[in-house]
Order: C-alpha cells, then structure tokens, then sequence
C-alpha cells in the first residue's frame, strides 16, 4: 500500500525492542598499539595494515529443500488453501465453512483466482519502465527481470493445470530453485507481522461527531524544508489542532475517533462508509520524513502495558479505558501521512498494483525482488466455528508487491490479510518467526 506500514501486531502493539545492555555487551576488536613520540626523534608511524575486503552478504541464497512429506503443513509449496476439499479452486470468501472449533483449510473455499489474480498483477509490474530499471541494479545478477517474468508465467500455467496441492507441489520442486532470505539472524529466522485495510466512517466535511481529519498531501510538499515538521506540529498533541495547523485547508475526510484516524496513517489505505451512504477510499500519497515509532513499544518501555502478550486488541483497549493517554503516546511517532482519495479502488502496494488477500507480501524492496513469486512458511490465525482465533502452520505461495517503513532488511515480512474487521483481528495477533523463499526456475 506504499504504506507507512503496519505490521499490525507491531505497529501500536509489540515492538521491535532491542536490550541497550545488548549493544554494548559486544567486545571490542584488538587494535594495535599506538607508538608514543619521542622528542628529538623522528616520529616512527605503524606499518600500514592490510585492507581487509568488505564482505557483502546475500540477503537471498539457494537451498535444497526436502520434498517427501507426510502432512501438508511440514511441506513447503503444498497450499491447500488454493483448492477446497473437492478439488476445486474456486475464488470465495474464506472461513465460512469451519469444522468444530478448528479451522480445516482443506474445508474452506479455495482462492486459485485470487492467486492468479495476484500473478497477473505482478506480471503486469514487471512491464513498466520502474521495473525495468530497478531489477538492473538489483544486486544478486541471477535474479533478473525476464527470470522473474518467466518464473511467474510457468508457476501460473502450474497452478491452472494441477488438480492438487501434492501435483503443484511436485511440479515447482521439480523446476524451481528456493532461494531463502537469509533473515535477521543469518539462519533464515524471519520475524512475521500481518496488515490489514481498515473500514471506517466517515465524512466530508466536519461536525462535532466527526472531528478527526485526513489531510491530502501539500501541492508544495516536495519544497519543503528539513527536518519537516513533526506530527505534533501538524495536528496538535491531541489531534484537533483543526485551522491552526499549517495543513488547514487540506483536510480530504474527517473521522469519529482519533485512534481510526491514526490507524488509517498507519495502515496506509482505509475503506471509508460516509455519512451519505456512500464508499470510497483513500490511499498513501506520501509522507514526512521520520522514521518509524512503535507506540506498543513505547507504553511498555514505561511500563505501562507488558511487551508479552502486547497485541492490537490489548493496545487498542487500553487507549479505550485510557482516552488521556493518546495525547501522549500517539505524538512520538513523529512521521505523517498524506493520501488521496481512491473511489473504492482496492488497497495498492508498493509496486503500484492491487495488493490481494492472503496472497500479497511487504518486504524491503532494498534487498528483496518486487514482483516476485515467493513462499512463506509460518504460523497464522484462523477463525473457528465458535468466533475464536487458532493457530496453523501454513505453506503460502504469495508475491511480493508492498513495502513499508517498519520493514527493514531481509528479515521483515508483512502479510496482507485483506479488508475489514476480521481481516483486521488476525492481522492484530499475527506474529512470530517462519521462513521466507523465493522461487524462480531453474536456468
């Protein structure tokens, strides 16, 4: 969504916390001694060491992975989720169809269209001049354009052609080679968050119900001056700064609650319900320039809330039962966004192209191909019959069509659950570790 990213069970909830003591708990390399000079003596300058050659690592490095399994969800590449129990692949809403208290994906209605769909969009990325110039500097040479190109034309003529999940399953072992991030620790140890695109109500114009504005980007924006003014220069610690702010006159929609304004800022794009009875929405149209801050992050550096256990739902009812405490936490992340208003058009990514339910990924762009057909393998929440969320461990093929300014190195991945409150729920307690690949054919 070009979002300021989400990673929703991160963003206001369990942040990327770093011990200090971590940092400087690391031993100092030796170094050599440094001669004292004499007086009267020719000051004696050490040897000159050897320059020792920077070794860039690859974010992305080839694996050999096992291709005997006994159950679906120990097996990379079988994603049961593109066919329902019959065999059938066809796009319907999932978790409608649920056993018991736990969520048989084998039972759900698949989504081969919207994985097609998903491929379509990245194909047609991958025409655009924007491609073209960002895969001739991408830095691993055997990754190129007319590989990807090729890879996701072949995994789509798969994917049309295969009855179920072992015969696709087979068939991409069988041409592909996995390419593996090399995640945050060097072992493929990849942290997962999940998104989401929020529906809010709305207006257009203010009334004392609906206060909360959403600001269009300045039509000068690209001439202002750095450092930009932070967020609490633009809206006021308490979001009302109103014809005050030096945004006035901008103001594209106005919201109920403060915190719906903020998540749409952190979501990158909302579905918006106004008060006419009419849709639309709005998308990420750029941003000042600060880095990301997570709120959860904050509230449990001051003891506030707990860092375990700190998901959206506990962080969102604590704002709740604390409205007061917004004026203080919300302000600290300092960045803020512009958007435009979309018509209802689908949530975008990064690249420019409709981002899909469960089957769009954010990485960094920085080190990871856009575009590209990837595999994600890591745990995530389903619905079950009684309304409650469970984990299962999934093998999902998805494209890489979203960053974000939260998604750092090869070791972020944020997953796109979709629109709307349930969407938003299991994008709220989704985190954990998984493995990220990247598949493209053999040459």
């Amino acid at each position: 969504m070009r979002k300021t990213l989400a990673l929703v069970s991160l963003s206001l909830g369990i942040a990327l916390v770093h011990p200090v003591w971590s940092v400087f708990a690391q031993q100092m390399p030796s170094l050599p001694p440094i001669p004292i000079p004499v007086p009267g003596q020719p000051e004696i300058l050490p040897p000159p060491q050897p320059s020792q050659p920077q070794q860039v690592l690859s974010p992305l490095v080839p694996v050999d992975v096992a291709t005997a399994c006994n159950s679906s969800y120990s097996c990379l590449g079988w994603d049961e989720q593109i066919w329902d129990a019959n065999g059938k692949g066809d796009d319907a809403p999932r978790g409608s169809r649920l056993k018991g208290d736990a969520p048989v994906l084998s039972r759900l209605k698949g989504d081969r269209n919207a994985l097609l769909t998903a491929i379509d969009h990245s194909l047609r990325y991958l025409t655009t001049d924007k491609a073209i110039t960002t895969y001739q500097n991408y830095p691993i040479k055997e990754i190129t354009l007319a590989r990807v190109r090729r890879s996701l034309l072949r995994f789509r003529q798969l994917v049309v052609s295969s009855k179920s999940p072992a015969q696709l399953q087979a068939a991409v072992h069988r041409e592909f080679v996995f390419y593996q991030s090399v995640g945050n620790d060097g072992n493929g140890s990849v942290k997962f968050t999940a998104y989401y695109e929020p529906v809010y109500l709305a207006s257009r114009v203010r009334t004392s119900v609906y206060k909360y504005p959403v600001y269009r980007r300045p039509p000068d924006f690209d001439k202002w001056a750095k450092p930009h003014p932070k967020r609490v220069d633009l809206e006021g610690k308490d979001g009302l700064l109103a014809d005050k702010s030096p945004l006035h006159g901008l103001e594209l929609f106005w919201l109920r609650n403060r915190l719906d304004a903020y998540m749409v800022q952190i979501q990158g794009s909302a579905q918006l319900k106004l008060t006419d009875g009419k849709i639309t929405s709005v998308g990420y149209a750029g941003g000042t320039d600060y880095p990301w801050t997570s709120i959860g992050g904050e509230l449990a550096k001051d003891g506030k809330l707990p860092l375990k256990g700190l998901t959206m739902p506990v962080l969102i009812q604590y704002f709740q039962q604390n409205p007061n405490q917004m004026n203080n936490y919300l302000p600290r992340w300092e960045r803020f966004v512009f958007f435009q208003e979309t018509n209802g058009t689908p949530a975008t990514g990064s690249i420019r192209v409709p981002v899909t339910p469960e089957r769009s990924i954010a990485t960094d762009k920085s080190v990871m191909p856009p575009g590209a057909l990837a595999l994600v393998n890591t745990s995530l929440p389903y619905p079950t019959g009684s309304g409650q969320l469970v984990y299962r461990t999934v093998s999902r093929y998805v494209l890489d069509q979203d960053t974000g300014s939260a998604i750092k190195g090869p070791g972020r991945v944020d997953y796109f659950m979709g629109t709307g409150k349930l969407a938003g729920d299991r994008a709220g307690v989704t985190g954990g570790n998984g493995k990220l690949y990247y598949l493209l054919l053999k040459q």
